[in-house]
């Protein structure tokens, strides 16, 4: 299928611009070229405020989402894409918005430890500790903590899978679904679709090596599991998935890669390739009627999951 007109539409002037010089790009540099207005007018919330969870290393930020004024909803623990280097609350406001209210749950979007000043595993490890910090808190937050789940997109999404296996291992807490869009799963970065998609299409593949070596200590730490999971051994128990991934992305191999390896593992996974579509491309369903469609079905598998 050809590019979706509405995403070609979004993507002409943004490849109107020069092409960042990456050998020169430090990450304040990046965070500041990738901070946008909204799309929208936020989506209305029963309740939006900020709380702060357990890292690793200490106490994270993070913003909690109630879509309705109701207690015991379900949980849907949030991390942030941005390459493990840029990406914050802000940026992914709309999306958590949309999410918690077509899930019907409660989401809590967690800002964790960023690269290049915390490299790997920090956000892994953050990733796991918030998380298991969350489900203890049902009775404060007012939610049912027993129907819990995680999702991500792109970076983020490696981190709710990282958060995921390790709560496997480490005695809990049980993860009723995971929901993945677009997901990092292969940080050696060599897939066809690398090549296929290097650049115009928003995430080049320039840009995610200079994300991965920002996030990395060394290279040889891209054959870990916890950094690529689609390198591991030991899939077998993790949650049902939905897997979304995009037409036009260098992460589309790894990502539909990594479905197959979850149902080899015996996981029940729903894969849907968005014909179209781009990279972080649900970020734009206020824009484009392609990526509403797909965030509203992957929300509805949360849903379900969790009723």
């Amino acid at each position: 299928m050809s590019l979706d007109p509405q995403i070609a539409a979004l993507l002409q002037p943004m490849n109107a611009q020069p092409a960042p010089d990456y050998s020169r790009m430090d990450a304040a540099s990046m965070r500041l070229a990738y901070t946008m207005p909204p799309l929208c007018p936020p989506t209305p919330m029963a309740e939006v405020r900020e709380i702060s969870v357990n890292g690793a290393a200490g106490l994270l930020a993070a913003r909690l989402y109630r879509p309705q004024a109701q207690d015991g909803l379900p949980l849907l623990v949030f991390f942030h894409g941005g390459g493990f280097v840029f990406g914050d609350l802000d940026s992914h406001d709309e999306l958590c918005r949309r999410l918690a209210l077509q899930s019907n749950a409660v989401v809590v979007s967690v800002d964790y430890r960023r690269a290049p000043e915390a490299r790997y595993p920090a956000a892994a490890l953050d990733a796991f500790h918030a998380l298991r910090d969350l489900a203890a808190r049902g009775a404060e937050l007012q939610v049912d903590s027993h129907r819990l789940a995680v999702a991500g997109d792109s970076a983020g999404a490696n981190l709710a899978i990282a958060a995921c296996r390790q709560a496997l291992r480490q005695g809990g807490p049980r993860i009723a679904y995971q929901c993945l869009f677009y997901p990092v799963t292969d940080l050696r970065c060599a897939s066809p679709s690398y090549e296929a998609f290097a650049d115009g299409y928003l995430l080049s593949r320039t840009m995610m090596l200079w994300c991965r070596d920002q996030y990395l200590k060394n290279l040889d730490q891209s054959h870990e599991a916890l950094a690529s999971p689609l390198l591991s051994n030991d899939l077998e128990g993790l949650p049902p998935t939905t897997l979304i991934s995009a037409e036009y992305d260098p992460l589309r191999d790894e990502g539909e890669a990594f479905a197959e390896r979850l149902r080899d593992a015996g996981v029940a996974v729903r894969l849907q390739r968005a014909t179209g579509m781009i990279h972080g491309f649900v970020s734009f369903a206020p824009l484009v009627e392609g990526a509403a469609t797909a965030l509203e079905q992957a929300a509805s598998d949360l849903r379900h999951a969790l009723a």
